[in-house]
């Protein structure tokens, strides 16, 4: 149910399965679970519950498992494209996709380790053409794990 909020509609909450309509990525890839809240052309907020089972815990450290800080950003990376479909009202046909292409002042805080559920924070700031900016937090509770400035372009299949 969409409700207003500072003069901006907020889309409200998406479930796997219409996360899975807004995102090509798959298992083991697929790393937005679900989406919290959405105000678009503003900010986003979504989930990734950070399980054992993960394909990359085996390798990534046997002794200490801990969530590689590229798939953090590729996760934040995930939540701007839904953030980004939102904002232009895309109408998920899969004749659109949403490119990564850049990370500035990407910084990890913590480790993020099996058990944990990275919150994703996204707020637009800009929109120029096909190609969007926005500044992206990756938390565990209250704590900041990664940021970073991520760029996405915008381009027809």
């Amino acid at each position: 149910m969409a409700q207003e909020k500072e003069g901006l509609i907020e889309v409200g909450a998406m479930d796997i399965h219409q996360v899975m309509q807004h995102l090509p990525h798959r298992y083991p890839f697929l790393l937005v679970d679900k989406v919290v809240s959405c105000v678009p052309g503003k900010s986003l907020s979504a989930l990734k519950n950070v399980s054992i089972n993960e394909p990359f815990f085996p390798g990534h450290f046997p002794i200490k498992p801990v969530m590689p800080g590229v798939l953090m950003l590729e996760a934040l990376a995930q939540a701007t494209a839904i953030l980004t479909a939102k904002s232009m009202s895309d109408v998920p046909t899969g004749e659109t996709l949403y490119y990564l292409v850049g990370i500035d002042n990407a910084r990890f805080k913590q480790p993020v380790e099996p058990g944990d559920q990275l919150i994703l924070k996204t707020d637009l700031i800009r929109n120029k053409r096909s190609i969007w900016k926005f500044d992206a937090k990756a938390l565990v509770g209250d704590n900041v794990v990664a940021s970073a400035e991520i760029i996405c372009s915008v381009q027809s299949v």
